[in-house]
């Protein structure tokens, strides 16, 4: 797998006692870290893997909603290995006495799951395999536990009293054995709480420099979940500046507290209309081009929803289309041929003119409830190759707003209220 996951290292902690039901106050402030910072690579080199981790991703929701309908699942196009490109990192203790892993956050999964010594599973460039045996606080959880019930797993079995579960990303699978844990968040200060996760293997191909998943899905499996974590915020720097984020948990996570370039905008989550709880939906009812709406059915945008994984983001196939004629009368640039399978709508930049240089009019996305996204020009537009500048957002059946169209605006999401709020913010000046 290419080298494009992000870290996630906390910084010390503000926090409050942690009940025994797993009601808590899990307040913390995490720091984001860029994986290339100070690392010999192009940017051309950095949006390519973004644009492929996308791809990737794509693959996999179509064949878990496949799954979920009982429809034939087809191969995807990209390697599923290419799931943990360009996802953010956390790195934790796990056990008794802590061992050190690091897990991709997840805002479109659940199960928390980590490579496992017992299962066979397979230990990274800078990961060794979890080993519960060398844990005293491991246990596992027995058939009968409410998450071994619940779990969205493509299939559970019992043996011997244990929960053994396969869990899908796409053509992809995990597998593994359900078990509680102690894990430790935390750097200088340490906050120890209690998990049920999965002790597993990946069982397609790698998944680059991460022992496993930590998912923040509403569904039931999830670390908000689990621990009742009402509240959670990042906020992302621009994808090819290579400067730290910031991730905030709890009473930290509130977008009044941290210096904002604009006025704070919310609007309210929806309820799954697809027979899941994975993605985090959005009311989006239209995209503007600049003082240009797009003309194309309200239904273009339903399912909308928001993801940590998903890098470049996707409109539905009429939106799209819709949105590359808005940019050829707005640019006013030679479109440019490509049999590029990366980028497939591009323009020729003005010879010996960068792309910094082009004035494009933002992309705004409208909510229900009057709130609007403003894009600017790098939220939605590249420089693939230099003279080229091409439209990064893809083509998928749901509408998704990913990783680059978050940069440097502070996001929230507010679960116990069920609201999503969003501002501008220097990300990196937090």
């Amino acid at each position: 797998m290419a080298p494009s996951a992000f870290i996630l290292l906390l910084v010390p902690v503000v926090l409050a006692s942690l009940a025994t039901t797993g009601n808590a106050s899990f307040d913390l402030h995490g720091e984001l870290n860029h994986p290339y910072a100070g690392r010999p690579i192009s940017k051309y080199k950095m949006i390519r893997e973004a644009v492929r981790s996308s791809k990737a991703r794509r693959a996999w929701n179509a064949a878990r909603a496949c799954r979920r309908g009982g429809g034939a699942i087809s191969s995807p196009d990209v390697p599923v290995s290419s799931l943990g490109n360009s996802i953010y990192t956390i790195t934790i203790s796990v056990g008794t006495p802590p061992q050190r892993h690091t897990l991709l956050i997840d805002t479109g999964s659940d199960l928390v799951w980590i490579q496992c010594k017992t299962v066979g599973g397979a230990a990274t460039a800078t990961d060794p395999l979890y080993d519960p045996d060398k844990s005293s606080s491991f246990a596992t959880v027995p058939c009968d536990g409410k998450l071994c019930q619940e779990g969205a797993f493509e299939t559970r079995n019992c043996s011997n009293n244990r929960c053994l579960y396969t869990y899908a990303y796409g053509s992809g699978r995990t597998y593994g054995e359900l078990a509680s844990e102690t894990f430790t968040f935390g750097v200088h200060r340490k906050f120890p709480v209690p998990l049920d996760f999965g002790c597993g293997k990946f069982l397609s191909g790698d998944i680059f420099n991460a022992s496993g998943f930590l998912g923040l899905s509403p569904n039931k499996l999830s670390l908000v979940s689990q621990l009742k974590i009402p509240r959670f915020s990042y906020c992302l720097t621009p994808y090819t500046d290579r400067k730290s984020g910031h991730m905030f948990f709890g009473a930290m996570a509130d977008l009044t507290k941290y210096k904002a370039m604009g006025p704070i905008q919310t609007t309210s989550f929806l309820n799954n209309r697809i027979g899941s709880n994975f993605f985090y939906y959005l009311p989006l009812i239209g995209v503007s081009v600049g003082a240009k709406k797009l003309n194309v059915p309200a239904t273009s945008f339903a399912e909308t929803f928001i993801d940590s994984g998903y890098t470049t983001g996707a409109l539905t196939a009429v939106a799209r289309d819709a949105l590359k004629g808005a940019l050829v009368d707005a640019l006013k640039l030679p479109q440019r041929n490509s049999s590029d399978p990366d980028y497939d709508f591009c323009f020729q930049l003005p010879h010996g003119v960068p792309m910094e240089a082009v004035q494009a009019p933002p992309l705004l996305y409208h909510f229900e409830g009057g709130a609007t996204m403003v894009l600017h020009r790098d939220s939605y537009l590249v420089e693939a190759s230099p003279g080229e500048m091409c439209l990064l957002i893809g083509v998928d059946e749901q509408p998704v707003i990913g990783n680059y169209q978050q940069q440097n605006m502070h996001v929230l999401f507010d679960l116990q209220n069920q609201k999503f709020s969003f501002v501008p913010t220097q990300c990196d000046q937090i």
